[in-house]
C-alpha cells in the first residue's frame, strides 16, 4: 500500500483477489501479510494438528500468541530466538511456516474463500501481502504443497509456471545448508533466492541471476519485509497484469483479480516485460 490510510483493508482486498481467482486452483490458497512488527522481536506462524495446546506450548516459550485455526504466530525477543527453535524442535508435530520480524504466513487446502475465512484474512491488516491459488501441478494436494513458500527472515515467494531444474537445483541448495519441506519446484525457487540474499545479493540482483540459474517458464512475485518484486523468464508465456495508482501497487495473473480494486478503472495498468525485475517498496 502506497496509502497507509488503506493498510486496514489489505487483508480484505486480498481476499477477495484469491476468491475471484478460485477456479484456477480450488485446491488450496495461501497468504503472507506484513503487519507491523516490534523492534528487536521475532514472529514464528506455527502450524499443528487440530487441537494442539498452543497455550501451553506459549507459555513453556514465554511467547505473547495469536491462534489462526490451526496456525499460531507466536512473538518473542529476538535474542531468545535460538532458546525458542530449540524448544520447538523437541514437537516434531509443530511446523515452521514462516518467520521474520513482520510477516506472517497461512496456508491450507481448500476453496480459496474458505482458506480466508479460516484464517481470519479479511480483518488482517499491513502495508503489503504475497497470496496465490492454484491447481496442484507439481506436487501433491497438501497444506506443506500450498503456496506461498518461506525459506528465509520475512521472504516468501509464489509462482506461476514450472521449473524443469529444479531437481538439480534443489540438490546443489541441499550442500548449501537450505533445507526444503516438500518435492515443490516454488520451494526450490524460494531457497535459491534466500541463499542469494544470505550471501550479500540484493533482491534486484538475486532475480537476475535467477534468469540463467532456473530453467523453464515462470512469473515469480516475491515477498520481502520492504516490499515486493515481480519477475518473468525471458519468454514470458505465463500471463501477468500490473495496476498501480497513488494508493497501491497490485499485480494478478489475469485482470479479473484486480477489477475489485478500488480506483481500479484510472489504475495505470500494464504487463511485466520479460527478464525485467520490478520492485516496490512501502513508505517507511
Amino acid at each position: 500500500m502506497k496509502n497507509r490510510a488503506l493498510e486496514p483493508e489489505l487483508g480484505a482486498l486480498t481476499a477477495t483477489m484469491l476468491t475471484v481467482l478460485t477456479d484456477r486452483g480450488p485446491d488450496s490458497a495461501g497468504f503472507a501479510i506484513y503487519g507491523h512488527g516490534m523492534p528487536d522481536h521475532r514472529k514464528f506462524t506455527l502450524r499443528a494438528p487440530a487441537n494442539f495446546d498452543f497455550g501451553a506450548l506459549a507459555a513453556k516459550v514465554d511467547a505473547v500468541y495469536r491462534v489462526h485455526d490451526d496456525h499460531a504466530v507466536f512473538t518473542f525477543p529476538a535474542a531468545r530466538e535460538a532458546q525458542v527453535r530449540a524448544v520447538l524442535a523437541t514437537f516434531p508435530e509443530i511446523a515452521i511456516v514462516a518467520f521474520g520480524e513482520r510477516m506472517e504466513l497461512y496456508k491450507g487446502v481448500g476453496l480459496p474463500q474458505d482458506v480466508a475465512n479460516r484464517f481470519g484474512l479479511a480483518k488482517m491488516s499491513g502495508s503489503h501481502a504475497i497470496g496465490h491459488t492454484r491447481m496442484a501441478t507439481e506436487s501433491a494436494v497438501t497444506t506443506q504443497g500450498a503456496h506461498p513458500f518461506s525459506t528465509g527472515p520475512d521472504q516468501c515467494l509464489v509462482h506461476n509456471g514450472s521449473l524443469s531444474n529444479h531437481n538439480d537445483v534443489r540438490r546443489k541448495l541441499i550442500r548449501e545448508n537450505i533445507s526444503f519441506e516438500t518435492q515443490n519446484d516454488t520451494e526450490v525457487a524460494a531457497g535459491y533466492l534466500s541463499w542469494k540474499l544470505r550471501n550479500g545479493a540484493k533482491l534486484n540482483e538475486a532475480l537476475t541471476s535467477a534468469l540463467d540459474d532456473l530453467d523453464g517458464f515462470y512469473t515469480f512475485v516475491v515477498g520481502t519485509e520492504s516490499g515486493f518484486g515481480v519477475l518473468r523468464d525471458r519468454v514470458a508465456c505465463k500471463p501477468a497484469v500490473m495496476a498501480e495508482t497513488d494508493d497501491y501497487v497490485a499485480f494478478g495473473s489475469e485482470y479479473r483479480a484486480l477489477v475489485n480494486l478500488p480506483g481500479i478503472s484510472k489504475a495505470r495498468l500494464f504487463e511485466p516485460e520479460p527478464a525485467k525485475v520490478y520492485f516496490w517498496e512501502h513508505a517507511a
